[in-house]
């Protein structure tokens, strides 16, 4: 089977109900071979709001470490065009995860992020450190709060996933095993997770985004949520304190009762892809992959 994406596309049971087919198609497939495709599946078809959520959260997770928030915080970024940033990191991360590392628009997406991060010296440990984070987010995540557990196999393939996309950005000394990586990241967190300004107003930053997206009665319980998600040393990082216990109680119960129906039906569309998905900065319509990024360095990249 090739890496690529071109594959079956589904369609739901009844206009609503998930097409099994999806998990059978999952279950036969070799996360050494496949990976690709499974990642597509889990995307498209099976996770898709959980993966976007997982995947947010990864992001947050990072600016725990005051090397990656005082780069951020010096772009100004976040601050002042925080929906935008938000909407370019989303497309640039979802073509590559939905179209295949394999495919033209993948390599674009990979290669157009090389470029923009190739403006700023950022260390090696660093973007091992993230890439980690979106290895262990969505696993984690969704064995927690998704409507079904991962199988080793998919769990092997985000792996795999993002290994290569290491390798596509020219990362070094990659892990070679999920235990490596997980051994690196408590390394890492362990040497560089404290408190910084700049740690919490990224932070901040981000939670006027998601605050954004929601009614005003609900914006002010943007901010407790992220707390209640993340664990006490990115709290710490952060300082954000711990929502009381009966707020993560019923947070923690929510996302259990969705399960149920979940198993059997789905709102989201089928499959979930860039081109039915919309993106706030973007109502007008999509940009070329080149265009994503902050307007600065875009620039500078047409005059080059």
């Amino acid at each position: 089977m090739k890496k690529g994406m071109e594959q079956q596309v589904y369609a739901r049971k009844a206009g609503i109900f998930r097409n099994p087919a999806v998990r059978q198609e999952l279950r036969k497939l070799n996360p050494e071979r496949d990976y690709q495709r499974m990642v597509q599946l889990l995307v498209g078809y099976e996770f898709p709001f959980d993966i976007t959520r997982a995947l947010e959260l990864a992001l947050f997770h990072t600016f725990a470490s005051p090397s990656v928030s005082s780069l951020l915080a010096r772009t100004g970024e976040f601050d002042r065009h925080g929906q935008k940033r938000y909407d370019d990191t989303s497309l640039l991360i979802s073509r590559f995860m939905q179209d295949g590392l394999d495919s033209e628009t993948g390599q674009r997406a990979i290669a157009h992020m090389n470029h923009i991060h190739g403006f700023y010296r950022i260390p090696n440990e660093d973007y091992l450190f993230v890439l980690s984070t979106f290895v262990f987010y969505p696993i984690n995540w969704l064995n927690r709060y998704g409507w079904r557990k991962l199988i080793p196999a998919e769990e092997r393939a985000f792996f795999l996933f993002f290994r290569e996309v290491g390798t596509m950005m020219n990362l070094r000394d990659i892990p070679a095993t999920v235990e490596e990586l997980s051994a690196f990241t408590d390394a890492y967190e362990a040497k560089h997770f404290c408190y910084a300004p700049s740690n919490q107003r990224v932070a901040d930053a981000t939670v006027r985004i998601v605050q954004g997206w929601l009614p005003g009665i609900l914006r002010p319980l943007t901010k407790p949520v992220f707390a209640a998600l993340i664990d006490e040393k990115l709290r710490r990082a952060f300082g954000y304190q711990r929502p009381p216990g009966w707020f993560v109680g019923l947070l923690e119960g929510a996302f259990w009762l969705r399960k149920l129906p979940l198993r059997y039906i789905t709102f989201e569309p089928y499959p979930t892809l860039i081109e039915n998905s919309s993106y706030r900065s973007y109502k007008a319509g999509l940009p070329d992959i080149e265009a994503l990024g902050p307007d600065h360095l875009i620039r500078k990249k047409v005059r080059d």
